[in-house]
């Protein structure tokens, strides 16, 4: 493993567990600029949903323009007209869209299908889902690529982790992959990462750290002694 100390040096690592790093509460400008740091530590930039809503789809546009050898998911938490609002996602540039775990069967088979049209890929975002095993098992027979355990931004105060839904969803998938997000930290990746998620998802604390590179060479470490 080479790790460098150039912004602009390509490093050659694992990528076995993928970090996808979540730009939610800034804004075009300020997402190239981090990213910009720390382009060669991610493999996918999430267009979170309040970017979504304050830019629009052209934000995922801009980023995919900018930074092309980078996955793009754009996080529209599609809930229904499945196959229309994935479109929108898609012609933007995304190469991921997520759809949420509690939709109707047919919406995320509306969204599988547009993906496939696209050749592109489709994340379900279990937040809110109650049996998450259950749902899991249903929604791995439907043909999505990323199944993603997500604690709420708004009950991670309370000491939520995705952790123990990691736990409980992982053994029962058969096909599609599982992603985790959701208040991700050094300090609580450990555990998470033993599990080898495909995908580990962290926001806030590259976003928001002093130093961003820093903070995703942390992350990335982390994952890679798990490898």
């Amino acid at each position: 493993m080479i790790w460098g100390s150039s912004p602009h040096l390509l490093i050659h690592r694992s990528k076995l567990m993928k970090l996808q790093l979540a730009l939610d509460l800034i804004d075009c400008q300020k997402a190239k600029r981090i990213l910009e740091k720390v382009v060669e530590l991610v493999d996918i930039v999430e267009i979170g949903t309040p970017l979504l809503m304050k830019e629009g789809v052209k934000a995922a546009t801009e980023i995919k323009q900018a930074y092309p050898s980078l996955e793009v998911l754009a996080d529209l938490k599609i809930v229904d007209a499945g196959d229309q609002e994935a479109r929108l996602g898609f012609d933007a540039g995304a190469d991921i869209v997520t759809v949420l775990g509690v939709a109707h069967d047919i919406t995320i088979r509306r969204v599988v299908d547009e993906a496939r049209v696209y050749n592109r890929q489709v994340m379900v975002d279990l937040i809110a889902v109650d049996a998450v095993q259950k749902r899991a098992r249903e929604l791995d027979t439907v043909g999505v690529d990323y199944i993603c355990v997500h604690t709420a931004f708004d009950i991670q105060a309370q000491g939520m982790n995705p952790l123990r839904e990691l736990q409980l969803v992982q053994p029962v998938l058969k096909r599609a992959r599982v992603a985790v997000a959701g208040g991700i930290k050094p300090e609580v990746l450990p555990p998470i990462a033993s599990y080898r998620p495909e995908i580990v998802v962290v926001g806030g604390f590259i976003t928001g750290h002093p130093d961003p590179r820093q903070a995703a060479l942390e992350i990335r470490k982390l994952l890679d002694s798990q490898e």
